[in-house]
C-alpha cells in the first residue's frame, strides 16, 4: 500500500514542482531580456535531465553501464514523441525558428555521431565520452554568447508581468526543480517496485519505466510551460534536454566507464534518428507541430512500446 501512496505523492511533487519551475524560470528570462527559450534550452533542459543523469552516472559508477544507452535512447524517444505529442493535441504547437535552424538539426547531429559511435565497436569508450561532453561545453557556450548578443527589449509590458522579486524567482527554480528530481525518484522506485510485484522483467521495466520515469519532469514541464503560452520553453525543453541526455548524460557516463551497447539499443537509435528528422521535416514548412502530426506521434510511441515488449 505504501508503494502506491508513494507514487501519488511523486507525482503531485512533479506537477507542483514543474509549476513552480516555469514560473520562476519565466520570471527571471524577462527580467534579463532573455527569450524562454534561452531559459528552456538550458536551465530547464539541464534540471529536467537531473532523473537521468542520475540514473546513468550511478549505473556508470556500480559498473552496471549497460542501462546507460537504453535510458538515454528510452528518454529522447519519450520526449520527442510523447512529451511533443502531448503538448500538441490540444492545439498546434509553434516551434521557434531558432529550434528548427540550430538546436534540432544539432540534436539530430549528435544522434547520428552516437549512431556511429555504437556501430564501431559496440560500446561508448571513454574518448568518446570526452568527445561527447566537449561537444555540449561548445554548445553552452555558444548559446550564451548568442543570447547576450540577442535579447529582447526590455517591454513595460515583460516588466509589469513579473509579479515576483528575482530571489524568490530563484527560490522557485531551486524548489521546483528539487521537488521535479524528487517526485521523478519517488515516481520511478515504487513503479518499479509495483511492476515487480507483477513480474515485469528487469529488462522490460527498464527499457519502460525506468525511460519513461525519468523523462516525467521533460513531460510535465513542458506541458505546464505549454498551458502558460510559454511554447518556446516547452519545445526548447524537449529538444536541449535530448541534447543534454547524449552529450552530458551519456558523455559523463562513458568518461567514467566504457558503456557496452546490445544490438537491440542499435536498432532503438535507428528509431530514435528516424523520428527525429521525420519530425523535423514535418515542422520545418509551417514551424508548428498539427494536432493530427502530435497523435501521429503518440500512436508511433505506443506503437513502438508494443515492439519493445514482445521482441
Amino acid at each position: 500500500m505504501i508503494m502506491y501512496v508513494l507514487l501519488i505523492a511523486g507525482f503531485f511533487l512533479l506537477v507542483k514542482g514543474a509549476d513552480y519551475f516555469v514560473e520562476g524560470s519565466s520570471s527571471i528570462a524577462k527580467l534579463l531580456r532573455i527569450p524562454t527559450v534561452v531559459i528552456g534550452l538550458t536551465v530547464i533542459a539541464l534540471g529536467t535531465s537531473m532523473p537521468e543523469m542520475a540514473v546513468s552516472i550511478t549505473a556508470a559508477v556500480t559498473g552496471n553501464n549497460d542501462i546507460a544507452v537504453s535510458n538515454v535512447i528510452g528518454s529522447n524517444l519519450f520526449n520527442l514523441l510523447v512529451v511533443v505529442g502531448a503538448c500538441g493535441t490540444a492545439v498546434a504547437l509553434p516551434v521557434d525558428g531558432t529550434i528548427l535552424r540550430r538546436d534540432f538539426p544539432i540534436s539530430i547531429g549528435i544522434t547520428l555521431l552516437l549512431l556511429l559511435f555504437c556501430c564501431f565497436d559496440r560500446k561508448v569508450g571513454r574518448l568518446e565520452g570526452m568527445v561527447l561532453f566537449g561537444i555540449l561545453i561548445l554548445y553552452l557556450l555558444y548559446i550564451i554568447h548568442h543570447a547576450l548578443q540577442h535579447r529582447e527589449p526590455e517591454l513595460e509590458e515583460a516588466i509589469r508581468g513579473i509579479r515576483r522579486s528575482p530571489m524568490v524567482s530563484i527560490l522557485f527554480i531551486i524548489g521546483g526543480i528539487t521537488a521535479i528530481v524528487t517526485g521523478g525518484d519517488l515516481v520511478v522506485d515504487n513503479a518499479c517496485r509495483i511492476a515487480e510485484a507483477f513480474g515485469l522483467s528487469q529488462t522490460l521495466i527498464g527499457l519502460t519505466i525506468v525511460a519513461m520515469g525519468t523523462s516525467l519532469p521533460e513531460l510535465v514541464t513542458s506541458v505546464v510551460a505549454a498551458k502558460k503560452g510559454e511554447n518556446g520553453m516547452a519545445m526548447g525543453n524537449v529538444i536541449g534536454s535530448n541534447i543534454f541526455n547524449i552529450l552530458s548524460v551519456l558523455g559523463l557516463s562513458a568518461a567514467i566507464h566504457p558503456v557496452s551497447v546490445a544490438g537491440e539499443s542499435i536498432y532503438d537509435l535507428g528509431i530514435l534518428l528516424l523520428s527525429s528528422m521525420v519530425i523535423w521535416l514535418l515542422s520545418w514548412k509551417k514551424q508548428s507541430i498539427s494536432q493530427k502530426a502530435s497523435m501521429g506521434m503518440l500512436a508511433v510511441y505506443a506503437a513502438y512500446g508494443v515492439y519493445i515488449a514482445i521482441r
